[in-house]
């Protein structure tokens, strides 16, 4: 595998990661928010960590290709769970934030709705394709 295909693979979740960093980094401004507005915070927790999986899932496609659905699946959730808990933890060193629990919580709801893609995806995939040689019939 060249270096640009691999930079193809590993800058994705790297860049998710990035953003997730620089967001959380944000100092709260101590203002009670309304709560159309924590949910919209919520929502984009869910939808920032459905990417992280999607593309670390992505990446370990194409690094293990010989590995089953199964094994890329619980290595992106995996991935994507031990940086939510990162995450919450680096939030408790920024001014007016503080990390949670359940936050972690919230972000493997996108987590999940993302392995639920992914594996979807995978079945109609391998449907699609059938097998990789013709049967002997």
């Amino acid at each position: 595998m060249g270096p640009w295909r691999l930079a193809s693979l590993l800058l994705p979740p790297l860049a998710v990661m990035t953003l997730i960093f620089f967001l959380s980094g944000q100092a709260g401004d101590g203002e009670d928010k309304a709560l159309w507005e924590v949910l919209l915070r919520k929502l984009a927790h869910v939808t920032e960590y459905a990417l992280l999986t999607l593309a670390t899932w992505r990446t370990a496609r194409s690094l293990r290709p010989t590995w089953s659905p199964t094994a890329h699946l619980a290595i992106a959730a995996a991935v994507s769970l031990v940086y939510a808990g990162t995450d919450e933890w680096h939030q408790t060193f920024i001014e007016e934030r503080n990390g949670t629990p359940v936050d972690v919580l919230i972000d493997s709801i996108g987590i999940a709705i993302a392995c639920a893609v992914a594996d979807r995806y995978g079945r109609l995939r391998r449907r699609t394709v059938g097998p990789s040689r013709p049967s002997a019939a």
